[in-house]
């Protein structure tokens, strides 16, 4: 089974960028998931005063530029997992949430075509 977490962060509460001690916990994990094989890919994502919307309405299609001062939640990164059941993947994001501090980890199951 496949599952992809998106790491949602409250941008009103940001502090600056993780410490060493809190990267340094994720490096292991990373490092731990890795081996285990259960990680498939993983990354933060830029601010998003670098990002853009593509949205979709009927027949048009327009772009807009971060930042997105009426966010509520932005992404802080993802990953990627190839696990057994459904209850692994919880596990592991429940570990990454240990190391990464306050936010929430949107965690959906990916289906192949």
């Amino acid at each position: 089974m496949k599952f992809v977490s998106i790491y949602k962060i409250d941008p009103g509460k940001l502090s600056g960028p993780h410490s060493e001690h809190e990267m340094a916990e994720m490096g292991r994990l990373i490092a731990e998931m890795k081996a285990a094989g259960v990680l498939i890919d993983t990354g933060g994502v830029r601010p998003t005063s670098t990002s853009m919307h593509v949205r979709r309405s009927g027949s048009r299609i327009d772009v807009t530029d971060g930042p997105y001062t009426e966010a509520k939640e932005v992404i802080g990164g993802f990953a990627v997992l190839d696990v057994s059941s459904k209850d692994e993947a919880i596990a592991w994001t429940r570990r990454f949430l240990e190391c990464a501090g306050d936010g929430v980890a949107e965690l959906t199951e990916v289906t192949s075509p």
